[in-house]
């Protein structure tokens, strides 16, 4: 063959790669996984709990859903049930406007390599259920997906159909599920 004619094959073939490798790249979808979720940020928590409220519209108090500092430790904690806050990455609370309801939503980020097992047990254990002093949750719902923890709690009627959403908007690809039930 002449040279010519090896030049042009191995022009082409190198425009193919970047192409394909272009395809490859621009394929991905800012690293969301097969479920489209992504909670990397305290936006993209955020962004999901207005979903579960989209979703239940009507069926919920009115809410506001904020990030707690965490390194504020005692905030985190009072938050979470979490004594520990050191594989705390990030907070996101969503809480009724008005205090004398009891609801409470918490998503913690957790440090890569963090036991989300143990922090999810002693999130159920610890957290306080009587937090409003006038009214207390008779439920709380603990799971994760992947490195985020999940926590709501509440009575029966708002508390599981939140629960339920969660586990619906992450495709049931949740870790270890508890729950606590309260004498009232």
């Amino acid at each position: 063959m002449n040279k010519k004619v090896i030049i042009a094959i191995i022009a082409v073939v190198a425009i193919i790669a970047v192409i394909v490798g272009a395809i490859m790249l621009l394929g991905k979808k800012d690293n969301k996984d097969d479920n489209g979720i992504k909670l990397e940020t305290e936006q993209e928590m955020k962004d999901l709990i207005d979903k579960m409220y989209e979703n239940l519209a009507g069926k919920l108090p009115s809410l506001q859903t904020y990030d707690v500092n965490k390194e504020n430790k005692e905030e985190v904690s009072i938050y979470t049930g979490l004594k520990d806050t050191s594989n705390v990455e990030k907070v996101v609370v969503s809480e009724p406007m008005m205090n004398a309801q009891a609801y409470s939503l918490v998503m913690v980020k957790t440090t890569a390599g963090a036991d989300v097992e143990a922090m999810k047990q002693e999130m159920i254990d610890n957290i306080d259920v009587r937090k409003w002093i006038c009214v207390s949750a008779e439920k709380v719902y603990v799971t994760n997906y992947k490195d985020v923890i999940f926590l709501v709690m509440s009575d029966e009627e708002w508390a599981k159909p939140v629960y339920d959403e969660f586990k619906n908007l992450v495709g049931g690809k949740v870790g270890k599920e508890l729950v606590r039930t309260e004498e009232i």
